[in-house]
């Protein structure tokens, strides 16, 4: 099998270390691109510094890693929401996601910026699912454009209904990526969060393909690689198959294991995988 896959792995692990000692241990255990999770630079990461930007470029370019893109996008400040009846909030909210779209360009080319945030997205104030989802829908075509000329991607992510009720199949996000109609507007596949899917995963993948810029691996139950019963096998080989292009990215969200553990466990046991495809042909 001659296909490489590009892995990553999402910085919120390492939330408190200091970013270089994080990038240099994330480089160190083998991947070679680093997402990051606003909340993590800073509690507002607008007030993240043009000087601080420059650096943490630097950083991760000092390490040999790639700035593959933001995640977590909503999670400070706190009472963002941006399908809220509150015209006033939701238009705040929509402004703030046009500053991490700066804060994304600014940290490396082609970045991608993946829309979870289930809290800040669900419906609120009375609102129905319907229209919830034509206003993030709406919204998220207002900033098409701004993302379009930075660069940056924005990737519709589809959710399970135990987290939110906006967006949760990845047929439905595709068909919304479809309605938008713009090449920074795309979708995103998370083995975690497509645990409600009816169909098996790669079926998905392929289905949707051409709209899918990025994937996250963890468990289902959000644990990292490894440390339940999940097959990747079939989701690896299909990509492979596809010469997918895109980020094969760790997002775990058990943090109990320590970063290290984390880190090198979860790609140590993604490799092991495809070593187990490459040998059966």
């Amino acid at each position: 099998m001659a296909y490489t896959y590009r892995q990553a792995i999402c910085n919120e692990a390492f939330e408190g270390w200091d970013f270089a000692e994080a990038a240099r241990c994330v480089r160190m255990a083998g991947y070679t691109g680093i997402e990051i999770a606003p909340f993590t630079l800073a509690e507002d990461p607008w007030t993240v510094s043009l000087s601080r930007r420059k650096e943490l470029r630097e950083i991760m370019a000092g390490e040999g890693l790639t700035f593959v893109g933001l995640h977590w996008l909503m999670v400070s400040p706190k009472g963002l929401h941006v399908t809220t009846p509150d015209d006033v909030l939701r238009a705040k909210s929509w402004l703030h996601i046009r500053n991490l779209i700066d804060l994304c360009g600014d940290l490396g080319p082609d970045g991608m910026m993946v829309f979870g945030s289930p809290l800040q997205r669900g419906t609120t104030g009375g609102s129905t699912p319907q229209a919830a989802t034509r206003r993030f829908v709406d919204g998220v075509a207002s900033v098409a454009k701004h993302a379009q000329d930075r660069g940056v991607t924005l990737l519709i992510e589809a959710l399970p209904v135990e987290q939110c009720n906006v967006v949760t199949s990845l047929d439905e996000a595709a068909q919304y990526v479809d309605e938008i109609g713009s090449p920074a507007v795309q979708t995103m596949f998370d083995v975690h969060n497509a645990i409600n899917e009816k169909e098996p995963h790669e079926v998905l993948v392929e289905r949707h393909f051409s709209k899918i810029r990025h994937v996250h691996v963890n468990e289902l139950d959000g644990g990292y690689c490894g440390t339940k019963d999940y097959d990747f096998k079939p989701l690896l080989a299909t990509l492979a198959r596809l010469n997918y292009k895109g980020w094969v990215s760790l997002e775990s969200f058990d943090f109990k294991p320590g970063a290290e553990t984390i880190a090198t466990g979860s790609l140590r046991y993604l490799e092991a995988q495809i070593n187990e495809l490459v040998r059966n042909g």
